[in-house]
Formats: C-alpha cells, structure tokens, sequence
C-alpha cells in the first residue's frame, strides 16, 4: 500500500472553483504546463503533515477544534497571479490571496498547535496561494506579463478541512475532518432572548 500524506487548509467554494478553473481553462492552450490542478483540488495550504499515525490523526482534530473555536468566520480577497521556482520556467503557476492579519494568526495558531504534536513543518514564510498548474514544459521562457488579468473575487473562511492525498487518483485530495470557526450569534432588533440565533 502507498503512504498517504495529510494537510490541513482552507476549502474553496464552488463558485470560485468555477471561476478560476474558466480562467485556467481559457489559457491552457497557450501555457503548456504538464500538469492542471482539478478545480476540486483547489484549496488553501495551512499546514503540511506527510505521514500521519492514527493515534495523531485524534490529537489532530482535536487541537483544530480547539482553535478554530477561537475565530468567527471572516474573507479572504484574491489577489494577482504568481509563480515559484525560476520565472522564465516556474515550477508552480498560482492565484495569490491579498494579506489578511485573521489568517496569518490562524495559520499560526495552526502550525503551532502541530508542532507540539512532533510534527516537522516547513519552516517558510507563509505564502497562501491556491495552486493551479505545475512544471512549466515548454523550452520558450514562461512569461507572466503574458498572462490576461486575474480572477477576482472573495474565499469565505468558515472552516479548517483535514485533507489525505491519494496520489493515484483525480481529483487527488480527500476531505478526512472539517473544524467549523466560531459562529457568532445575532441578535434580532426588538426581539428578547429569543432573538439570538445560533
């Protein structure tokens, strides 16, 4: 059996997906990446695990419920397109997310919480992105200028989703557990307690 890998992040709704992947469709003729990520495998990195044991998996779930207790629900703006590795032949193509303090504090929290578990983290500035495409496979150089503008729009973070890989599968990622943020009630004008809704 092959080893399966874990990753905790930030699930992107549906219409986004569709958003993004029209944008990823319409430009794939023209920019020969070897591989397109399948819109359901588009999501928001927080923590990177590899391998985990079943005893770890518990502790796990229960540390983001911990946390994600501790954070009401807010957005995220998307933000430019960008690449890592060299920029004439990038590595990974991405859609950029603008910086919001909420989520470098949460992605803390997160990384933290993983750590005193005896997890091994990358040890990299947080760059939250959505990754859409890998290997750039063409010998012209890559040009990111070339690229039409990008999508625009706002991620709803509502819940931390545990994710296992399964490298021999499309789409590849497995929601495993989701952590709800905290709801905060409402209260509605002129009513008493019964106004507060959960």
């Amino acid at each position: 059996m092959k080893q399966t890998h874990y990753f905790l992040a930030v699930p992107i709704a549906d219409e986004i997906k569709r958003k993004i992947a029209n944008w990823c469709e319409k430009i794939t003729p023209r920019f020969p990446f070897r591989t397109w990520v399948h819109s359901d495998d588009y999501h928001l990195t927080l923590a990177f695990l590899g391998a985990v044991s079943a005893k770890q998996l518990q502790e796990v779930k229960g540390k983001m419920r911990a946390i994600c207790n501790n954070y009401p629900p807010f957005s995220l703006t998307l933000k430019g397109i960008g690449t890592f590795g060299t920029p004439s032949s990038p590595r990974i193509l991405w859609q950029g997310i603008e910086r919001e303090e909420t989520l470098w504090s949460l992605r803390h929290d997160v990384y933290e919480a993983c750590r005193t578990l005896g997890f091994s983290l990358d040890d990299r500035p947080f760059a939250p992105h959505i990754t859409l495409a890998r290997k750039w496979k063409e010998e012209k150089p890559f040009r990111l200028a070339d690229l039409p503008a990008a999508v625009e729009g706002h991620v709803s973070v509502r819940e931390i989703v545990l994710y296992q890989t399964h490298l021999d599968r499309i789409p590849k990622y497995e929601a495993i557990a989701s952590f709800s943020l905290r709801e905060e009630k409402k209260l509605i004008s002129g009513g008493t307690n019964r106004g507060a809704v959960d």
